[in-house]
């Protein structure tokens, strides 16, 4: 069986993407994959330094903002990788986490790392969706 999808780059506003050549998120078919998104800002500077909450809060509310611009739910994400480069802020992270996935619970990674793009970074987030995908009830 021959499966073909339609393939769309969304774009997230940061010039890193352009540069580098990637898609914020990649939506082919039915799947949306988010590419790893830290809390830089347009202009370049980073969210919420040595604030972990402040910069996972920020990073949720730009992904999910951009998977809802292209009609995807919080229900329909079925995976999330974290990475910090602090484990001991991973319950300020995982707070954030919380405020959108709780009720869904995604497939979920925290992941300790040495370093991230910059000093300042201590928070990385990529996202996997499927539309359509959800939750089965009794």
């Amino acid at each position: 069986m021959d499966c073909e999808f339609k393939r769309t780059n969304v774009h997230g506003g940061a010039a890193y993407e352009d540069f580098a050549g990637y898609a914020r998120i990649a939506i082919a078919g039915p799947f949306a994959y988010v590419s790893g998104t830290t809390a830089v800002t347009p202009e370049g500077t980073v969210y919420g330094e040595g604030d972990a909450y402040a910069q996972a809060k920020y990073i949720f509310d730009k992904l999910v903002g951009l998977l809802k611009q292209n009609g995807y739910t919080c229900e329909e994400v079925v995976k999330v990788n974290i990475w910090t480069t602090d484990v001991s802020k991973n319950n300020d992270i995982t707070k954030a986490y919380a405020e959108y996935f709780k009720e869904f619970r995604p497939a979920c990674s925290w992941i300790g790392v040495a370093s991230l793009n910059r000093p300042t970074q201590l928070v990385e987030i990529e996202m996997q969706a499927i539309k359509g995908a959800k939750i089965a009830t009794a």
